[in-house]
């Protein structure tokens, strides 16, 4: 079943460890620095069974702000949080700026600890209670229990254990879809073992023998055991505190903030489109441009924030934004983030990402534009799944989308991706261009292909009329774009289909085209076919040709040379040689009959039969050759089959 687990926030040194301690009987401070300095410095974990047969994991947080870093890591994966307050100190800068990253992260539901009850009179601590819940006012912790605790005492520890009991109990425990996922906030060695991971697992379930990939790299390694609160487990599921034990790895290849998943369920991208909350707290505007650190998972990037409609962003603002990272990140839509400052260093904002694979998108100049930007990142954030899923195809354009990639896109898998596609397929507003890869297009894209094609063959023969039509090859490459095959095969089948455009052979033309000679051009094409009869088997070389008719130009003679190829009146019998057809075929019919009675046949036999020199016979024979009507051994020829 999908663990719960609760995570801490708060100032330093507000007993956030020692209310652990208190709760658990585990010490979570584990380095000797934290324990000689008496602070946490490292993510600490424990956990606590209920009285309701739930057992939840726990996470307790650093509070110094030196350490907000892995704080933030800590928090990206928790569903309750333990907002801890010291009762002799009240609200603090770490409180604040604790609680905003919380509210950032996407945290819903909370309990607030006001621990050091023991060290204050009544009237102090309630004061200081109503203070905190002033602040909580109007934010997930608004309506939250407030627990007076002493850690030293055990005092209201009970009270803690039963409120969370209550709580556990009316959690919705359904299993987070979709791949397994854990974000590393540990890496270290097990002599024997090799390399160990822990996290908190985001999504899905995996198990012993397993493979997953170490995003953002390429590297596949095999799960070789897996632990869950120190106990050996053969299968891990979402909620979990999880340690694994990677195989065939190397420990210098694996640091915090890398991600495990299941090969193919995430792509490492650099550019993220966001919605971003700019915090009310900040003393001057957001400018475009403006680096910053952003925190993803268990993760610190570096990058900056592009303002897509709008210069700068006031205090408070909410805006859609793009993250440019310098490095990769390999989230899903959903995924939350926290941005800090780069220097000095300071929680300033954060939000969720809305696309992962993220095309550059430019700040616009003019304010229809800026609108647009601000519309793409609405239907991003608030569209329905059709909307994204068509909102993706067209930004995909002619290369279109396979379902892999809209999985990752949409952080939908299996039968959800399926459910999610099947609304826009069965009402064609994105078709099927490969059915073997599951690669789709949408239908607008479609449609300016087809007539993108059929705009470039009108073109084609305006321009080579006497052409029969166009290379396909050609065709495709000369759009100008680099068009996928399967694409561009889907459109031309269409336009075939529909009697629009007729393919002959490797060649492609309008339905409607057809070669329609001038008077000239006629007059050519009966010169031509005098001239090869009156030579008869003697037939004239291209160059003999080009003389004679020297009176043409080239290019013209040579089209209408060609349109005699195409309509079976000329042979190519060679480069430089064509036999008009009522002179060729009586040559091929005395080879047969020839070859049939003898079962072979050699030049001397052929010149003999034919009587042609060597400079015509051999290029005939060549031609049987080449059209698979004869096959050469040695000296001599033999027919490939009876006819």
């Amino acid at each position: 079943m999908r663990e719960i687990v609760l995570g801490t926030a708060g100032h330093v040194d507000h007993g956030k460890t020692s209310f652990i301690r208190a709760l658990t009987g585990f010490e979570t401070d584990r380095l000797k620095e934290e324990i000689q300095r008496g602070i946490t410095i490292e993510l600490g974990f424990a956990y606590l069974d209920l009285p309701c047969g739930h057992r939840i994991g726990i996470v307790d947080v650093p509070g110094h702000e030196k350490f907000v870093k892995t704080m933030v890591s800590g928090v990206s994966g928790i569903d309750i949080l333990a907002f801890i307050v010291a009762a002799d100190e009240g609200i603090m800068p770490q409180t604040i700026e604790h609680f905003e990253i919380c509210r950032l992260m996407g945290v819903r539901q909370g309990v607030v600890i006001i621990t050091k009850k023991d060290l204050v009179e009544p009237e102090w601590l309630e004061m200081v209670t109503d203070e905190i819940i002033e602040f909580c006012a109007g934010s997930f912790l608004e309506g939250a229990p407030v627990i007076h605790v002493s850690s030293t005492t055990g005092e209201g520890i009970d009270l803690v254990r039963t409120t969370l009991d209550g709580i556990v109990k009316k959690h919705d425990f359904h299993e987070v879809f979709g791949p397994f996922r854990l974000s590393v906030d540990r890496v270290f060695a097990m002599k024997g073992f090799g390399a160990v991971v822990t996290g908190t697992s985001i999504s899905g379930r995996t198990s012993v023998g397993e493979d997953l990939r170490i995003y953002p790299t390429e590297q596949v390694a095999k799960i070789r055991g897996i632990q869950v609160h120190s106990q050996a487990v053969n299968e891990v599921e979402a909620g979990h505190r999880t340690a694994i034990n990677l195989q065939g790895v190397d420990l210098a290849d694996i640091q915090r903030g890398m991600v495990l998943a299941l090969p193919g369920s995430l792509q490492a991208h650099y550019i993220l489109d966001c919605h971003f909350l700019y915090l009310a707290a900040n003393a001057k505007p957001l400018k475009h441009r403006t680096r910053i650190r952003v925190h993803l998972g268990t993760s610190e990037i570096l990058g900056r924030v592009s303002l897509l409609d709008r210069d700068e962003l006031q205090p408070g603002d909410e805006a859609a934004i793009q993250l440019l990272l310098e490095n990769t990140a390999s989230v899903w839509p959903g995924d939350r983030y926290v941005v800090r400052s780069y220097s000095p260093v300071a929680t300033i904002g954060g939000g969720m990402v809305l696309g992962n694979v993220a095309p550059r998108k430019r700040k616009r100049l003019l304010e229809h534009d800026r609108a647009y930007n601000r519309q793409i990142l609405q239907i991003l954030k608030e569209g329905t799944v059709e909307d994204r899923v068509l909102f993706f195809l067209r930004e995909s354009g002619e290369q279109g989308l396979t379902a892999d990639d809209l999985a990752i896109r949409l952080g939908l898998f299996g039968k959800h991706l399926k459910k999610a596609l099947n609304e826009p397929l069965s009402t064609k507003k994105m078709v099927v261009v490969d059915s073997a890869s599951q690669r789709y297009v949408s239908l607008e894209i479609a449609e300016k292909m087809k007539e993108m094609l059929v705009a470039h063959l009108v073109a084609y023969h305006k321009k080579n009329p006497l052409q029969q039509g166009i290379a396909k090859e050609e065709l495709r490459t000369g759009l100008g774009r680099k068009i996928d095959q399967k694409v561009f095969q889907y459109c031309l089948n269409e336009l075939i289909r529909k009697g629009v455009v007729v393919q002959e052979e490797s060649f492609v033309r309008l339905s409607e085209h057809q070669v329609a000679l001038k008077a000239d051009e006629e007059q050519l094409q009966k010169d031509l076919s005098q001239w090869y009869r009156s030579k008869g088997l003697s037939t004239p070389t291209i160059k003999e040709t080009m003389e004679q008719f020297a009176e043409y130009p080239p290019q013209l003679v040579k089209e209408m040379l060609d349109l005699q190829l195409r309509d079976g009146q000329l042979f190519k019998i060679s480069e430089t040689l064509y036999y008009t057809r009522e002179l060729i075929e009586p040559v091929i019919a005395s080879v047969l009959q020839y070859m049939e009675k003898n079962g072979e046949i050699d030049a001397p036999a052929f010149k003999e039969l034919i009587g042609l020199t060597r400079k015509f016979s051999i290029p005939i024979l060549e031609y049987l050759d080449r059209v698979k009507i004869t096959m050469r051994i040695g000296d001599k020829r033999i027919l490939r089959k009876k006819s």
